[in-house]
């Protein structure tokens, strides 16, 4: 196979940046692409080219898709299939709904474009290190094309079944993960009010059988995507006809739980 040299970044936010910028570093001719324009000059701030979506469309083998919904997800891959060339491929880098991956992975198809679906995980600061880890669903054609260049800016790059599974797994995970910030939140508010120095506690619970990834970065988490992945998680719950109750209580806890209020409990 030819090996890619040519990739495109639809959304450089905080994230897209930073995948940008790795790609850039590992050799790969980057050109991005972002409507606002704060966006587009942090970009070429770190010596990254920009232009218009159609000129990213024309110029990339791989492009990248890392925006905030899906109808921003399916509005950035109608642009690039009216320019990418056959044999390109689009990485849905955003976490949205598995469906919305399987549709455009098949309306892409008749392009002759490939589609994955490559969600990451580990947060702001891995994508900084370039070492996130990410989650892929799609054709074994195309992640053999795009793993070279997923491969500079994710330590791990799992691939895990046909479309859809890379976005399955991100929920999953995101559950999971604002489920223990919610548990998190509520035993260390309990642990304050009894007297207790919680950066010493925190420090100790990461070697007992308490312990998880998001109380060893306490403080650092955001809390940004909450509501949204666990919108994302309860409507396939309930596509599925799967209870999840436990899922339900976690989407109202964590409508009260910010960076500030995570702060807090540390000073």
């Amino acid at each position: 196979m030819v090996q890619v040299k040519r990739t495109g970044v639809i959304g450089l936010g905080a994230m897209g940046l930073q995948m940008a910028r790795h790609m850039a570093s590992k050799g790969f001719d980057v050109l991005g692409n972002d409507i606002d324009a704060g966006a587009t000059q942090r970009a070429q701030s770190h010596q990254l080219r920009t232009a218009d979506a159609a000129s990213v469309a024309r110029h990339a083998e791989v492009a990248f898709v890392m925006v905030a919904t899906d109808a921003q997800v399916e509005d950035a891959v109608s642009q690039l299939l009216q320019h990418l060339a056959r044999g390109s491929v689009i990485c849905i880098a955003s976490s949205v709904s598995p469906e919305t991956c399987r549709r455009l992975e098949a309306r892409a198809a008749q392009h002759g474009v490939g589609v994955l679906d490559t969600p990451v995980v580990l947060g702001q600061e891995a994508a900084n290190n370039g070492t996130l880890t990410i989650y892929v669903g799609g054709a074994d054609e195309a992640f053999a094309k795009a793993q070279p260049v997923l491969a500079a800016f994710g330590a791990r790059v799992l691939h895990l079944g046909p479309s859809g599974a890379g976005q399955i797994a991100k929920t999953i995970n995101n559950m999971l993960l604002w489920a223990c910030m919610a548990a998190n939140f509520e035993a260390l508010t309990l642990a304050k009010q009894l007297g207790a120095d919680i950066p010493k506690l925190v420090a100790a619970l990461g070697h007992g059988s308490g312990a998880n990834w998001s109380l060893s970065r306490w403080g650092k988490s955001t809390g940004k995507w909450a509501e949204k992945d666990m919108d994302v998680a309860l409507d396939l719950a309930q596509a599925a006809k799967v209870p999840a109750p436990l899922g339900g209580l976690v989407d109202q806890l964590v409508k009260g739980i910010n960076q500030e209020r995570m702060k807090a409990l540390l000073a």
